[in-house]
Formats: C-alpha cells, sequence, structure tokens
C-alpha cells in the first residue's frame, strides 16, 4: 500500500519550516527522517522518499531548512557554525513539533554531516544514521567542486532551473553554500570533534566519483563513530547515489535498517 502523503509546517527560531510525510499506515518502527544537501529542498528528493517509504515500510519525512524550499526565506547569511546550529536550534524544534520519541535519519551531502552532527549532540530518540556523500572536514577536491558550481551557476539558464525549486531565495541558497564552503572561517571545520558521540549504528554511502568529496570521507566516518559502522563504496558513482543507484541505496538503506 502507497504512503499516505502530508504536507505541513513547522514553528522555529526565525520562521517555519515546511515537512512532507510519506506515512505508512502499517510502519511499526521509527520513523526516516531526511536531511538534505547545500542546495536541496524537499521536492528536490523526487521520487526517493516515496520509494524509500516503500522498501523499509518505514514511514519518512523530509524537511526544507530555513530559507531553502517553502520555507520561511532569510535575509542572514549563515554563519561557519551552520551544521552545529541545525543539530542545537532546528532539528530539536522539529522533533519536539512532531513527537518523534524514535527516529532514524538520512543525510545528503551535508545533510548527512548534520544527521551525524544531530545523532551526537541529540542523541536521545536516534536510533541510526545513514550518511550518503557526507562530507567529513573540508577538503581541497570539495572546494574546487564548489568553485565549478559556482561558476555553472552564473548560466542564467541553470540558474532557472534551480529557481524552479527555491523561487525568491535561490540567490541566497547558492550564497549560503558557496560563501560559506570558501570562507575563511570555515576552513578548519570537521566532524571530528563529534564521531566518538555517535553510538548508534552508521552507514555511510559513497561514490568513488563523487566530485564533492574522496573515499577518505567515509572512511574517516566509520573509523570515528564509536558505535557499529558499515561503510559502502559505490563504483562509477558521483555525489548523488540515490539518483544514480537507486536500488543500490534501497537495498543497502534496508538491509541497514532490518537489524536490530
Amino acid at each position: 500500500m502507497p504512503a499516505d502523503v502530508t504536507d505541513s509546517f513547522v514553528p522555529v527560531p526565525g520562521g517555519e519550516i515546511f515537512v512532507r510525510r510519506w506515512q505508512m499506515e502499517t510502519a511499526k518502527r521509527a520513523p526516516i527522517v531526511l536531511l538534505h544537501d547545500s542546495l536541496g529542498s524537499v521536492e528536490l528528493w523526487r521520487d526517493f522518499p516515496a520509494a524509500l517509504a516503500d522498501a523499509t515500510g518505514r514511514s519518512v519525512i523530509a524537511y526544507d531548512r530555513l530559507g531553502f524550499g517553502n520555507s520561511t526565506p532569510r535575509t542572514d547569511s549563515p554563519s561557519a557554525r551552520f551544521i552545529l546550529e541545525e543539530s542545537d536550534v532546528y532539528f530539536p524544534a522539529l522533533r519536539d513539533a512532531l513527537n518523534l520519541t524514535r527516529f532514524s535519519l538520512f543525510g545528503h551531502s551535508v545533510g548527512g554531516a548534520m544527521a551525524l552532527t544531530i545523532a551526537a549532540r541529540q542523541s536521545r530518540g536516534c536510533e541510526s544514521v545513514i550518511a550518503e556523500s557526507a562530507q567529513a572536514f573540508v577538503e581541497q577536491r570539495t572546494l574546487d567542486g564548489i568553485g565549478a558550481a559556482s561558476l555553472a551557476f552564473g548560466d542564467p539558464i541553470r540558474f532557472a532551473r534551480l529557481s524552479k525549486w527555491h523561487g525568491e531565495r535561490t540567490r541566497w541558497v547558492l550564497d549560503a553554500w558557496i560563501d560559506v564552503w570558501l570562507s575563511a572561517d570555515f576552513s578548519d571545520w570537521s566532524l571530528d570533534p563529534y564521531l566518538a558521540d555517535v553510538g548508534c549504528p552508521v552507514l555511510s554511502i559513497h561514490g568513488d566519483r563523487d566530485e564533492y568529496g574522496s573515499v577518505e570521507f567515509p572512511r574517516r566516518i566509520s573509523g570515528g563513530v564509536s558505535g557499529p559502522s558499515t561503510m559502502a563504496v559505490l563504483a562509477d558513482c558521483g555525489h548523488v547515489p540515490h539518483r544514480e543507484r537507486l536500488s543500490e541505496v534501497l537495498r543497502l538503506a534496508t538491509e541497514f535498517l532490518a537489524g536490530p
């Protein structure tokens, strides 16, 4: 039976965030919360949340971070602590508003870093983390990829495509990604201070052709967490495995989440 899809808005400091739920009527295990990447949104997950719900039998929840997608626009520039702020400010407000007593996290790209930071600092109720293409520190490949993307989005056609998902927020979304990651204040960021506090099971998925980070990222994550960890490096795959290798990601996620 397909999931029942509902939309809502949740108040957080600074505005409201848009939330979409794929509710499985027969779900008996904790829902999966999706955390999107630096240019992402609920809509940009496309068909993946429904496929994930169907494959795992769990309900799935996705939300637009403040300033993204259908959430309240922002005018202030994100700080170099934006990953920590998602963990300490915005996710707890979402968790409490939705009464998430138990949950698993699936984060893509910087959303994966956020998921791991949440698991470290907001461990209450967090059963497991899937970190897909997650950055673990600031690597030169990451900076080169962001620099190339910055030039590419100078093309009005490319910018217009992104505007389909973020509307009037598009310039802020781009600047929030590029300016923070390329800033001197962010140059020494890493997950290292938090990984040892991640005691739940972790699955790290990474493509061997990821243009925004090498396989050193999942190695660092898997070797740093204190809980059980699994690493899956997908051959001939770039930065978005859930689109490029959908069936494989669904299989990995289903097997991982079926554990005790």
